[in-house]
């Protein structure tokens, strides 16, 4: 795949990409008011965002086979199609539990849509390109978090919650044309059989996990019964990893992780993206619920952190020009912890001028970092068992972000009970950031531990 090639195939793979990464903000965005449609806690309805991403956890082990077996490109479009409609499905739920149905439908689209997308690109780029593709690849996508919170505020004060989900259809149907006319076919590359065993105990292991913890001290369930799925779900991931470490095509390829940088930006990486998953649910529910701003400008506040981001992404290469990578991902980790760490303190006395600079902050920390651990993952995986690699990534960055939401909803849910309050209020929203910014700082100690030389050469701009 020559450059101009492998830019058309990241625009079109964006098109996924940028459905995918609108929705988690354009959603969180219009919880409060979701939440007061359907008669639910809005900390509750946090189960909106995270049925989808544990679909999605759920079913990324299986995207590196199905794409392997049945063709990337026919895999892709099957996947764009699946979210687009599970998308009007959503717009249509008359209650949470149909609500939460179509979510999990949503994500097993997302869950075939993102990662066999990135294979179809990281298949066809060379080392030092890798970067640049990465970059090629997700600023278009970055587009979608840049206009969900303003788009989702605008849209539900001006329409309905509903309307936000509409929002998909167009860009599926474009996607789907744009796939169909300027991908080459994909041939399937192996015919292995799929390890079965494998994906049900994976599979069943985080569902029963996430439950669990998603359902502790909601009275949803008996009581108890939530720590019994945790449990469960625990014994059973135990059992997967040792099952898998003894299958030839495992579900899940835990052998990768013995080559450090892969190691690095999965392990560490999904402790850092569970803060940012955490941060588009805390900030507009703090913003609505805690200093009574309308969505729309909870939305325009929100969006600052999108356009962070966006800034910040093309000049990745630029920072690795200079700094080592274990140098941009040790500050990262310093920097975005400090900014949820600072969140933690906002109040209603502050102005919006001033949350949507600290949100912009932690926006370029942020990008930085995603775009570095996202070049770093595959610099030293080899060719042949990139699908696999797709595939474990995706499925730890997503389980990582349903988890940071989960803490911050539990946390705030815990302190609601340990106080008694019937309503949320701001010192448990600032025990919410608090939480999350610990798990980012917990990334720190792993990023350390890489070698000076850690990913040299992902890109045509550090290259020596």
């Amino acid at each position: 795949m020559n450059g101009g090639n492998f830019r058309i195939t990241a625009a079109v793979v964006a098109s996924a990409l940028f459905m995918q990464n609108m929705d988690g903000t354009i959603v969180a965005t219009a919880i409060p008011t979701m939440a007061r449609d359907l008669h639910v806690d809005a900390v509750h309805l946090s189960s909106a965002i995270t049925a989808y991403l544990v679909a999605l956890t759920v079913f990324i082990p299986a995207s590196g086979w199905v794409a392997d077996r049945f063709g990337a490109r026919r895999v892709f479009m099957w996947a764009i199609a699946t979210f687009t409609l599970a998308s009007i499905a959503c717009a249509a739920a008359m209650n949470l539990p149909q609500l939460l149905a179509a979510r999990v439908v949503q994500g097993l689209g997302g869950a075939m849509m993102v990662p066999v997308g990135r294979l179809i690109l990281f298949r066809g780029v060379k080392r030092e390109e890798l970067l640049q593709a990465t970059t090629w690849l997700t600023m278009p996508a970055l587009v979608g978090p840049l206009l969900g919170p303003p788009l989702g505020g605008f849209l539900t004060d001006a329409l309905s919650w509903r309307s936000i989900f509409w929002v998909n259809v167009p860009v599926g149907v474009a996607g789907l044309l744009l796939t169909w006319r300027l991908l080459p076919p994909s041939p399937p590359e192996a015919r292995t059989p799929p390890d079965l065993r494998g994906t049900v105990l994976s599979g069943a292991s985080l569902s029963l996990f996430m439950v669990g913890i998603e359902s502790a001290g909601r009275h949803v369930l008996p009581d108890g019964v939530p720590w019994v799925c945790v449990v469960i779900g625990v014994l059973l991931f135990r059992a997967t990893v040792v099952h898998c470490r003894k299958t030839p095509n495992p579900a899940i390829d835990f052998s990768l992780l013995s080559i450090p940088t892969f190691h690095a930006a999965t392990v560490a990486g999904s402790l850092f993206r569970a803060g940012a998953g955490a941060l588009p649910f805390l900030v507009p529910l703090t913003l609505q619920t805690g200093f009574g701003y309308s969505a729309s400008a909870s939305g325009l506040v929100t969006f600052a952190s999108a356009l962070g981001s966006f800034c910040m992404r093309p000049m990745t290469a630029l920072a690795l020009r200079h700094f080592s990578v274990r140098t941009v991902l040790c500050a990262g980790s310093v920097s975005f912890a400090a900014v949820l760490a600072v969140c933690s303190t906002m109040s209603q006395a502050w102005p919006a001028s001033a949350i949507f600079a600290l949100l912009l902050v932690g926006g370029l920390g942020r990008s930085l970092s995603f775009a570095t651990m996202g070049a770093l993952a595959f610099a030293d995986v080899p060719k042949p068992r990139l699908a696999a690699a797709t595939s474990f990534q995706g499925t730890a960055q997503q389980l990582m972000k349903a988890l940071g939401v989960t803490v911050a909803a539990g946390t705030i849910q815990a302190t609601m009970l340990v106080s008694g309050s019937a309503r949320t209020e701001q010192w448990q929203l600032a025990c919410g950031f608090a939480a999350t910014a610990l798990l980012v700082l917990a990334s720190l100690p792993m990023f350390a531990r890489l070698s000076d030389d850690a990913g040299e050469g992902i890109s045509a701009s550090s290259a020596k």
